[in-house]
């Protein structure tokens, strides 16, 4: 199956998040996306763990970045 029209392709969650941590900071991400774990003493593992078991917030997450990129 083909992954060109992927635009998460190769990217990791880590290395999404971390870009998105980057560009926005915790705090504003916390706001654009509004979960505890990006709100309330942030870390890439603590959030990185929450997203990989919550799907709508990871969705939520992709979706920013490949705005971002956009």
């Amino acid at each position: 199956m083909s992954q060109t029209n992927n635009p998460l392709h190769g990217i990791t969650l880590e290395k999404l998040l971390t870009e998105l941590v980057e560009h926005y900071g915790w705090e504003q991400l916390g706001q654009m996306i509004n979960i505890r774990c990006f709100t309330s003493d942030p870390s890439i593992k603590s959030s990185l763990k929450f997203l990989r078991k919550t799907e709508w917030a990871r969705v939520k997450v992709e979706q920013l970045y490949i705005n971002l990129k956009g």
